[in-house]
Parts: C-alpha cells; structure tokens; sequence
C-alpha cells in the first residue's frame, strides 16, 4: 500500500509517494543516496488510484517504490528518466 502526501502551497502542489514498506529506509548505491524520510514521504495510505489522480494535480511530484510503475503507465514519468539505487525505482516530476 502506498503512503501518500499532498502539499499545496502559493499555488503549487507537491506530491510525495512511497511503498509503506520503505518509509524511514536508506538506500545508497555509489554517489547515489536515497532516504525515504518519515517528514516528506510520511503520509497516508491510500490506494492507487488516489495516487494517479494526486499527480494530476500535482506540480511536483516525488516517487519512491512500485507507484513509479504506474506513473509511467498512466504517462507522467518517461521510463527513461527512473534511476534505481539498490533496486529501488525512484522518480521525480516538475511541470513548469
């Protein structure tokens, strides 16, 4: 289940999503380091599609664990732009 987190701020939305399981995790693969921190990604559950339909409000958007998958599926993230440290799939999206 994935844990979402919405921030609307001076007219943007910031979008923050992790796998349950990951949140507080630290992963580090060469210069790469990714810490699931319980301040951004801590929020709550929620099901995929509340998730999809947040990133189309969204702003930016910060992915962290199997929700990438669908974001790619439903067009937001280019396959091409995932990094993964220790397996991990990581996305960030920033729509000007």
């Amino acid at each position: 289940m994935p844990l979402l987190r919405v921030v609307r701020t001076r007219g943007k939305v910031l979008v923050a999503i992790c796998d349950a399981k990951l949140l507080g995790k630290e992963f580090r693969q060469g210069e790469f380091r990714l810490k699931i921190d319980e301040g951004f990604y801590g929020g709550g559950e929620a099901s995929i599609g509340d998730c999809i339909a947040a990133l189309r409000e969204a702003t930016v958007a910060n992915l962290v664990g199997s929700i990438v998958e669908h974001a790619i599926k439903a067009g937001f993230i280019d396959p091409a732009n995932v990094v993964r440290i220790r397996n991990v799939p990581h996305a960030q999206m920033v729509w000007i």
